[in-house]
């Protein structure tokens, strides 16, 4: 699901103490995007393929240059080959090929977190053997990365490029988990993203959002709504709402009023919750604020909640 960027944390955590010796990653510059995205946006493995493809252009080793200052990655690692192999894996036209390079990546390295996840997403027979590859991934993931890149990284852990088949992993993992019933553990994969990633890239923060309001966690809730307070989507609009119906009941003003903000941020929600306009067979790939498109992706993560919530439909239908 693409949308607009997620936006940071306000409350960004103060970067600790590093350690003298940092591991040798590859850190992205940050760069600002639109809002609204109104076009095609490329297959994102295919950009941190460009990406990685790029970084080892500007560190390769030029016999010219003497002794630089910064240290080439060594293009002989196992890892790394495995990588660009699941790179190529993830292009391959049949199922019997991207299994074949997946294979043949893990025989380079079983530290290919990527290498497992394909396995469960394209040879899994069932949820519980995709569950076991996830969990592969996500131990392979930890593996490679190290524990100090945990501690040196967090807070803007998918800028490296490195994390991200360890983050595919765990937002994977997490979502298997919940529809197995472990939801508790669920959530907490999630929070944990968040807490390496608070900017969110992978926007990890609605499904969280949505989970801990099943577990009825509103303190949960509601901490997510103020740590990422300057967040204009439908998504925290109506959330916002949705919680404080929950807290203070349907003749709340103030429920009533967030409400009818939340309508004027995305008109296109009440309806389609509330079952007056039918949802797609399937979800749009992106969408902009305050459009259909964004009302379709809120609903489809959030009306098992409304629905469930005694009087919940009935207050938004009478005072929408």
């Amino acid at each position: 699901m693409f949308g607009p960027l997620m936006p940071v944390s306000k409350n960004r955590r103060k970067n600790k103490t590093k350690n003298t010796k940092k591991p040798a990653i590859k850190v992205l510059q940050k760069k600002k995007l639109a809002a609204d995205v109104s076009q095609d946006i490329p297959d994102r493995k295919f950009m941190e393929k460009m990406m990685a493809q790029i970084t080892n252009a500007a560190f390769a080793p030029d016999p010219f240059a003497g002794d630089g200052l910064l240290e080439a990655p060594d293009h002989q690692d196992p890892l790394r080959q495995a990588q660009d192999m699941m790179y190529d894996a993830w292009e391959a036209d049949t199922k019997r090929e991207r299994i074949a390079l997946a294979r043949q990546a893990l025989k380079i390295s079983d530290l290919c977190a990527d290498a497992y996840l394909l396995l469960a997403e394209e040879e899994a027979k069932d949820i519980i053997q995709a569950r076991k590859y996830y969990e592969q991934a996500v131990d392979a993931g930890r593996q490679a990365l190290g524990d100090a890149l945990f501690e040196d990284a967090e807070g803007d852990f998918w800028l490296v490029l490195e994390t991200r088949p360890f983050m595919r992993a765990k937002a994977a993992l997490a979502q298997t988990l919940w529809d197995l019933g472990e939801r508790q553990e669920a959530a907490e994969h999630v929070k944990h993203m968040l807490q390496l990633n608070p900017g969110d890239n992978q926007g990890m923060r609605t499904i969280l959002k949505s989970w801990l309001f099943t577990l009825n966690d509103f303190a949960g809730v509601e901490e997510l709504l103020v740590e990422y307070e300057e967040d204009s989507l439908a998504e925290w609009c109506y959330s916002k709402a949705f919680l404080m119906f929950r807290q203070s009941g349907a003749k709340s003003s103030g429920a009533i009023r967030v409400l009818k903000h939340a309508v004027e941020t995305n008109h296109f929600v009440p309806d389609l919750l509330l079952g007056t306009k039918r949802m797609p067979k399937s979800l749009p790939p992106h969408y902009s604020i305050g459009s259909k498109e964004e009302a379709i992706i809120y609903v489809d993560q959030n009306r098992e909640n409304w629905s469930a919530t005694k009087g919940a439909l009935q207050w938004l239908a009478e005072n929408r």
